[in-house]
């Protein structure tokens, strides 16, 4: 696949694993938070290392990747390895 958001796509989670964000291949995210599933559900768009996050409910937040690291507003997000 040919686009910006091959780098993100997969799952990221906080170093205490409490925060779990899966980047979709089709744009969406649905981002666990404890032990509740799909806390967060939007999509997102990839420009060069930027995210823009629209949840379902409209709110809007951002991110970016640096060095392998994903950082999503006051979070940090590490790449879960398979």
């Amino acid at each position: 696949m040919d686009d910006e958001r091959t780098p993100v796509i997969g799952m990221w989670v906080t170093a205490d694993g409490h925060i779990r964000q899966e980047l979709r291949p089709d744009g969406r995210y649905d981002e666990a938070r404890g032990r509740t599933k799909s806390a967060y559900t939007g999509s997102y768009t990839v420009t060069g290392n930027h995210i823009d996050y629209v949840d379902d409910t409209g709110f809007t937040a951002t991110g970016d990747l640096r060095e392998g690291v994903l950082y999503h507003e006051h979070l940090v997000l590490y790449r879960e390895e398979s």
